[in-house]
């Protein structure tokens, strides 16, 4: 068995789902890349038992066949090797692989690929679409505030929230919420699944920043995207979200309007000077003043810069923690950011301004206890 094959056009696709190969696999066999052959087509799949990716190319071949490919060496011989078409050969009985360029050959050994993870098929499973940029886009707003504590499993996913004509995407780690909507998408059955983070980093990287449609099927174990030559499934976060609604507040009165890019500059320089413990940043805002803030009493560092803002509220002095109002801050678009607080114990909302009409962005974070108050 034997087909040829351009070295960048594979290597290209090799690289779109290498992604899901982990260091470390409890199976030898999820180190290689599963080669399908039929004819002239070649399909590619990886998977770690619970995320698996595939994606398909032309090739110059005749008949069928598959075999497990060992990832790194092909990957690493792939790179090393200037485009060119490349020949390679199978043994069916042994699983010898021998590549063919213009220069040499290469030769390594495969595995057998029906001992390779079956994949899972769709079944009785609900759909939806929605253009990529928007899902790229919420994607790219939620993914950093995904936590980390796996006894805490529910909060390690994404939450996609379907309603009858939007999409809430929520994620929350306790310190800080984010809820992302994507609104005009027709919804044929209501509910919600949670996305765990692996898959969506796997997904940021290979969708197109472009209106390309990604079809998205769920069941209650699965989901499954596909677009373009590249289909991801995924295992579902099989726990209970927690009820994020109860802790956005509705009553802020307090609202502060700035600069997004002066308040991220100057919260990077003040966060230097703060403790590497609890990173705590003091606002202080009287009038049309914010006055940024932070020590380390163990050092004896303390910095603060003075920014113009718009204020309409009491004056009040709260703190929060820096590193995540700077993730915030990083994620957000726009030229200004609109922050909403009402009480130094209670949490504050960010919101970037001008919005677009199909997609909203929520950034909620909670206050850290001040030290002291001036």
């Amino acid at each position: 068995m034997k087909f040829i094959v351009s070295t960048t056009s594979l290597l290209k696709h090799l690289q779109s789902v290498q992604g899901v190969i982990n260091s470390s696999s409890v199976l030898p066999i999820l180190d290689n890349f599963l080669f399908d052959i039929d004819d002239k087509k070649l399909t590619i799949c990886t998977t770690d038992l619970n995320t698996t990716m595939k994606t398909s190319l032309s090739i110059e071949g005749k008949g069928q066949a598959k075999i497990a490919v060992p990832s790194k060496i092909l990957l690493e011989t792939l790179k090393s090797l200037p485009e060119q078409p490349i020949t390679f050969s199978f043994d069916e009985s042994s699983f010898a692989i021998e590549i063919n360029t213009d220069k040499g050959k290469y030769k390594l050994s495969g595995e057998n690929g029906e001992d390779f993870p079956a994949i899972p098929e769709v079944s009785r499973a609900s759909s939806f679409s929605l253009p990529s940029s928007s899902l790229l886009s919420a994607i790219t707003n939620t993914l950093f505030a995904v936590g980390t504590d796996e006894l805490r499993q529910a909060m390690t996913g994404v939450k996609f929230e379907l309603n009858a004509n939007s999409i809430n995407f929520v994620a929350t780690d306790a310190h800080k919420l984010v809820l992302h909507t994507v609104k005009k998408i027709a919804i044929a059955e209501t509910g919600g699944f949670i996305v765990p983070r692996k898959a969506l980093n796997l997904l940021k990287s290979a969708l197109p920043g472009d209106d390309t449609l990604v079809n998205v099927e769920h069941n209650s174990t699965n989901v499954f995207f596909s677009f373009k030559d590249i289909h991801l499934v995924c295992r579902l976060i099989d726990q209970k979200y927690p009820d994020y609604t109860a802790v956005i507040p509705k009553d802020n009165t307090n609202i502060l309007t700035i600069s997004r890019a002066e308040f991220l500059s100057t919260l990077r320089r003040i966060s230097i000077y703060s403790n590497k413990t609890t990173y705590q940043v003091r606002l202080k805002i009287k009038g049309s003043e914010l006055q940024v803030s932070a020590e380390d009493l163990d050092f004896s560092n303390q910095a603060d810069e003075t920014l113009a803002c718009e204020y309409s509220g009491t004056d009040m002095e709260i703190g929060f923690n820096a590193r995540f109002l700077i993730e915030m801050l990083n994620t957000l678009e726009g030229e200004q950011v609109k922050f909403e607080m009402s009480l130094p114990s209670r949490p504050g909302v960010m919101l970037p301004t001008g919005q677009d009409d199909n997609e909203e962005t929520l950034m909620l974070i909670m206050p850290v206890m001040l030290n002291s108050y001036e």
